[in-house]
């Protein structure tokens, strides 16, 4: 299976068996939880990963077995259009899978550009570009719970989250193991189209559709009176918005 820089891994049978994070605006799958044991996964394994402005995906490997242990995948700030998504390939069943890398080295693997939400936002689905829905897809490998790397062509072309509210949470915090309340999931929903192509662009030129909408959606979330960690993680992911933009 193909990376970028023409970096190599094999599938394995051992997926991470650690809970998806979901912060709104990316997912992390990481034995970590704070900065500072952050900053020492990075220094003490190998593979893909931020540097300076550059923010491509993250995928590291132990040294010793080149065994995959945590990713951070960003998620996309383009939505494809309705057209767009309705081209989205059948989506093969994710077979679990870790990864196992066929040489120790860094490399650079690109983060998606476009994003494709299935209805209801029961599935995010991000691609490195629209080329993608032009051909079919071989392959999932759910590399974590619900969260699975997509094939195409022998090449990872981006990945996909099932389930996303229920892996709603702050950064470094486990999700609620409680199911995500029906509200929480419509309110995700609202969240991602203000924070994504196209709405994001009239909420930042303070349209008053698009603050009305804003303020109405981070009302909902101060008022909610149940599944109090999913909504305080969706008031974070809008909250710079609603400060900066949040009066016409």
């Amino acid at each position: 299976m193909n990376f970028d820089g023409n970096w190599r891994a094999t599938v394995t049978d051992n997926p991470l068996h650690l809970v998806p994070g979901f912060t709104g605006t990316s997912v992390c799958v990481a034995p970590y939880s704070d900065g500072v044991e952050r900053e020492k996964f990075l220094v003490e394994t190998f593979g893909s990963q931020e540097w300076l402005w550059d923010t491509p995906d993250v995928l590291r490997f132990n040294p010793d077995s080149r065994e995959l242990e945590g990713v951070e995948f960003r998620l996309p700030e383009e939505s494809a259009s309705a057209e767009e998504t309705a081209r989205l390939p059948v989506v093969p069943a994710a077979r679990p899978g870790g990864l196992r890398a066929e040489e120790v080295r860094e490399f650079r693997h690109r983060s998606a550009t476009v994003l494709c939400r299935a209805s209801g936002d029961t599935v995010l689905t991000c691609l490195r570009d629209l080329e993608v829905l032009s051909g079919p897809l071989e392959a999932r490998i759910g590399i974590a719970s619900d969260l699975a790397l997509i094939v195409q062509h022998g090449d990872v072309v981006g990945w996909s989250l099932s389930n996303p509210a229920r892996y709603l949470t702050t950064a470094f915090a486990e999700p609620d193991p409680d199911p995500p309340h029906p509200a929480t999931q419509q309110l995700l929903g609202e969240c991602l189209d203000l924070i994504t192509q196209p709405m994001i662009y009239e909420v930042e030129g303070r349209e008053p559709t698009a603050v009305v909408r804003l303020r109405a959606v981070d009302a909902a979330l101060r008022n909610q009176r149940y599944d109090r960690h999913r909504a305080d993680a969706l008031l974070s992911l809008i909250g710079n918005m609603v400060e900066d933009y949040g009066s016409a």
